[in-house]
Protein backbone atom coordinates (compact mmCIF):
# COMPACT_ATOMS: atom_id res chain seq x y z
CA UNK A 1 0.00 0.00 0.00
CA UNK A 2 2.72 2.57 0.76
CA UNK A 3 4.21 1.79 -2.65
CA UNK A 4 0.96 2.64 -4.44
CA UNK A 5 0.61 5.93 -2.50
CA UNK A 6 4.16 6.85 -3.35
CA UNK A 7 3.53 6.08 -7.00
CA UNK A 8 0.27 8.08 -6.96
CA UNK A 9 1.96 11.12 -5.39
CA UNK A 10 4.87 10.91 -7.85
CA UNK A 11 2.47 10.76 -10.79
CA UNK A 12 0.43 13.65 -9.38
CA UNK A 13 3.58 15.77 -8.83
CA UNK A 14 4.84 15.03 -12.35
CA UNK A 15 1.49 15.96 -13.91
CA UNK A 16 1.35 19.19 -11.90
CA UNK A 17 4.91 20.06 -12.95
CA UNK A 18 4.11 19.47 -16.62
CA UNK A 19 0.96 21.62 -16.43
CA UNK A 20 2.81 24.45 -14.71
CA UNK A 21 5.82 24.31 -17.05
CA UNK A 22 3.78 24.11 -20.27
CA UNK A 23 3.24 27.90 -20.66
CA UNK A 24 6.93 28.55 -20.07
CA UNK A 25 7.96 25.91 -22.59
CA UNK A 26 5.48 27.03 -25.23
CA UNK A 27 6.41 30.72 -24.98
CA UNK A 28 10.11 29.91 -25.22
CA UNK A 29 9.88 27.64 -28.26
CA UNK A 30 7.04 29.21 -30.23
CA UNK A 31 7.18 32.51 -32.07
CA UNK A 32 6.04 35.39 -29.95
CA UNK A 33 2.75 36.82 -31.05
CA UNK A 34 2.62 40.58 -31.48
CA UNK A 35 -0.72 42.33 -31.46
CA UNK A 36 -1.77 43.47 -34.91
CA UNK A 37 -2.69 47.15 -35.23
CA UNK A 38 -6.24 47.99 -36.24
CA UNK A 39 -6.19 49.63 -39.68
CA UNK A 40 -7.50 53.17 -39.85
CA UNK A 41 -10.68 53.67 -41.89
CA UNK A 42 -9.03 56.74 -43.47
CA UNK A 43 -5.87 54.88 -44.47
CA UNK A 44 -5.30 54.23 -48.17
CA UNK A 45 -6.36 50.84 -49.44
CA UNK A 46 -3.27 48.55 -49.51
CA UNK A 47 -4.81 46.50 -52.36
CA UNK A 48 -4.29 49.35 -54.85
CA UNK A 49 -0.88 50.21 -56.28
CA UNK A 50 0.87 53.29 -54.88
CA UNK A 51 -0.27 56.54 -56.42
CA UNK A 52 -3.78 55.35 -57.19
CA UNK A 53 -6.62 56.33 -54.92
CA UNK A 54 -8.92 53.52 -55.97
CA UNK A 55 -11.91 53.33 -58.25
CA UNK A 56 -14.39 55.29 -56.15
CA UNK A 57 -12.25 58.36 -55.43
CA UNK A 58 -11.79 61.22 -57.86
CA UNK A 59 -8.63 63.31 -57.68
CA UNK A 60 -9.34 66.69 -56.14
CA UNK A 61 -12.74 65.67 -54.78
CA UNK A 62 -11.60 66.41 -51.23
CA UNK A 63 -10.86 70.06 -51.95
CA UNK A 64 -13.62 72.49 -51.17
CA UNK A 65 -13.94 75.25 -53.68
CA UNK A 66 -15.35 78.56 -52.50
CA UNK A 67 -18.07 80.10 -54.63
CA UNK A 68 -16.74 83.23 -56.47
CA UNK A 69 -19.66 85.26 -55.12
CA UNK A 70 -18.71 84.26 -51.57
CA UNK A 71 -15.09 85.20 -52.28
CA UNK A 72 -16.17 88.71 -53.22
CA UNK A 73 -18.38 88.94 -50.14
CA UNK A 74 -15.55 87.74 -47.90
CA UNK A 75 -13.15 90.29 -49.38
CA UNK A 76 -15.59 93.18 -48.85
CA UNK A 77 -16.27 92.04 -45.29
CA UNK A 78 -12.54 91.85 -44.58
CA UNK A 79 -12.09 95.37 -45.93
CA UNK A 80 -14.93 96.58 -43.70
CA UNK A 81 -13.40 94.75 -40.74
CA UNK A 82 -10.08 96.48 -41.37
CA UNK A 83 -11.77 99.89 -41.48
CA UNK A 84 -13.69 99.21 -38.25
CA UNK A 85 -10.55 98.03 -36.48
CA UNK A 86 -8.71 101.20 -37.61
CA UNK A 87 -11.55 103.37 -36.31
CA UNK A 88 -11.52 101.51 -33.00
CA UNK A 89 -7.79 102.05 -32.69
CA UNK A 90 -8.17 105.78 -33.38
CA UNK A 91 -11.01 106.11 -30.86
CA UNK A 92 -9.05 104.21 -28.23
CA UNK A 93 -6.06 106.50 -28.78
CA UNK A 94 -8.19 109.61 -28.33
CA UNK A 95 -10.12 108.47 -25.24
CA UNK A 96 -8.87 108.40 -21.67
CA UNK A 97 -8.28 104.72 -20.83
CA UNK A 98 -7.77 105.40 -17.11
CA UNK A 99 -11.46 106.09 -16.66
CA UNK A 100 -14.39 103.98 -17.87
CA UNK A 101 -14.55 102.95 -21.52
CA UNK A 102 -16.88 104.96 -23.74
CA UNK A 103 -20.01 103.11 -24.91
CA UNK A 104 -19.13 103.83 -28.54
CA UNK A 105 -15.86 101.93 -28.08
CA UNK A 106 -17.66 98.87 -26.69
CA UNK A 107 -20.27 98.94 -29.47
CA UNK A 108 -17.55 99.21 -32.11
CA UNK A 109 -15.76 96.20 -30.59
CA UNK A 110 -19.02 94.21 -30.62
CA UNK A 111 -19.61 95.14 -34.26
CA UNK A 112 -16.08 93.99 -35.13
CA UNK A 113 -16.65 90.70 -33.31
CA UNK A 114 -19.94 90.10 -35.12
CA UNK A 115 -18.36 90.82 -38.51
CA UNK A 116 -15.42 88.50 -37.74
CA UNK A 117 -17.82 85.66 -36.91
CA UNK A 118 -19.71 86.32 -40.14
CA UNK A 119 -16.46 86.10 -42.14
CA UNK A 120 -15.60 82.87 -40.35
CA UNK A 121 -18.97 81.33 -41.24
CA UNK A 122 -18.65 82.40 -44.88
CA UNK A 123 -15.18 80.92 -45.19
CA UNK A 124 -16.34 77.58 -43.76
CA UNK A 125 -18.73 77.18 -46.63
Amino acid sequence: MPQSRRQLLTTFAAATGVLLAKPLLVSGFGAQQHPQPIPSPNAPNPNFPPGLNGPDQKPGSDKKEIDPQKQVEIRTDIQKLYELASELKDQAGKSDMNSTLPVSLVKKAQEIEKLAKQIKQLSKG
